[in-house]
C-alpha cells in the first residue's frame, strides 16, 4: 500500500486544439465527450477528479463535472496543471490530456501501482523512447511546487524537458498504444481504426 499525498484526478480540456481543427475534448471515443469519458475514467480511482478548463468553457460543461478554470499565469499544460495545484496543494495529481483516445482503466491502475511519492512524478514513457510522458502522469505535489520556481525562472513552459531534468520513476504501460495521441485528423482516424479492431 502506497503512502503518500491523496490522489486527485486532472482532465486537461482547456487546450485550443489547433491542429485537430475542433475541440479534442468533445470527440466522441467510447460514446460520450472524450473530456466526459476521462473524466469517469479518473473517477474510478481517483478521491476526486476535476476537469480543467478555459473560463468560458465553464458555461458549456453541466454540474455534474467538477471544474477548475484556469487561471493563466502560464502557458501550455502547466496552466491547468499549475491552476489545480494552487486551489488543492497538498493533492497528488493524476493528469489525462484530451489527446489520449486509447488510455483504459488497466493502464491507470498499472501507473497507480508503480507510483513512488518520493520522486517528483510517476509517468508513463514508450520503451523504444523512454521520455516521461507529461500529460499521463502522476504528479506529486513538491514537483509542482518546483515547477513555478522553474517557470518563473524563465526555463520555458515545457513540462516533458522539466520531468528531464527531475527525478521522475518511469512506468511502461503493458499495451504501449495507451500512448497513442491523437492531435491530428490523421492521427483521430487511426485512433478510430484502433478502437474498432480492440
Amino acid at each position: 500500500m502506497i503512502i503518500g499525498p491523496k490522489l486527485y484526478g486532472l482532465v486537461l480540456a482547456g487546450g485550443k486544439s489547433t491542429r485537430m481543427g475542433k475541440d479534442k475534448g468533445l470527440i466522441h471515443y467510447h460514446g460520450m465527450p472524450q473530456r466526459e469519458y476521462l473524466y469517469h475514467l479518473l473517477g474510478r480511482v481517483c478521491e476526486e477528479t476535476f476537469m480543467s478548463v478555459r473560463p468560458e468553457q465553464s458555461k458549456e460543461i453541466t454540474a455534474d463535472f467538477q471544474l477548475i478554470e484556469d487561471m493563466d499565469e502560464y502557458k501550455g499544460p502547466f496552466n491547468g496543471l499549475l491552476s489545480a495545484h494552487k486551489k488543492y496543494p497538498e493533492a497528488a495529481w493524476l493528469v489525462l490530456a484530451c489527446d489520449l483516445p486509447l488510455i483504459d482503466l488497466k493502464s491507470l491502475q498499472e501507473l497507480i501501482a508503480a507510483r513512488d511519492p518520493n520522486v517528483f512524478a510517476t509517468s508513463f514513457a514508450h520503451e523504444e523512447n523512454p521520455l516521461p510522458e507529461p500529460i499521463c502522469a502522476i504528479w506529486e505535489p513538491l514537483a509542482l511546487e518546483k515547477a513555478k520556481q522553474y517557470l518563473d525562472e524563465g526555463n520555458g513552459s515545457c513540462p516533458r524537458k522539466f520531468l528531464i531534468n527531475s527525478e521522475v520513476k518511469l512506468v511502461f504501460p503493458q499495451d504501449s498504444n495507451v500512448l497513442m495521441n491523437a492531435n491530428s485528423e490523421e492521427e483521430y482516424k487511426e485512433a478510430i481504426v484502433k478502437l474498432s479492431t480492440e
